[in-house]
């Protein structure tokens, strides 16, 4: 009975001691990497999202008279243009 009782106690140990391992050494830094990958993909989400409100925010000239503030443009042109390309 003891040799039983200390047999499920070395596993017990051993199990902990793999999870705490792969927890330290695999998952804790994969998940810095997330973190940085998340904020670099916040970072150009913000920039593109002020690239868009610039463009949408400047006046349009159509035939030396101010146009409609608000003109009828498609998103994709809206992202084009704010990246300074074109169709």
């Amino acid at each position: 009975m003891v040799f039983i009782t200390r047999l499920i106690s070395i596993t017990n140990f051993a199990v902990a001691t793999s999870a705490l391992g792969f927890q330290v050494f695999v998952l804790y830094p994969w998940h810095k990497e997330l973190d940085e990958g998340f904020e670099a993909l916040k970072k150009e989400h913000l920039r593109v999202l002020d690239a868009i409100n610039k463009t949408a925010n400047q006046p349009h000239i159509t035939a030396g008279k101010a146009a409609d503030p608000a003109p009828a443009r498609s998103v994709w042109d809206t992202l084009l243009s704010g990246f300074g390309a074109s169709k």
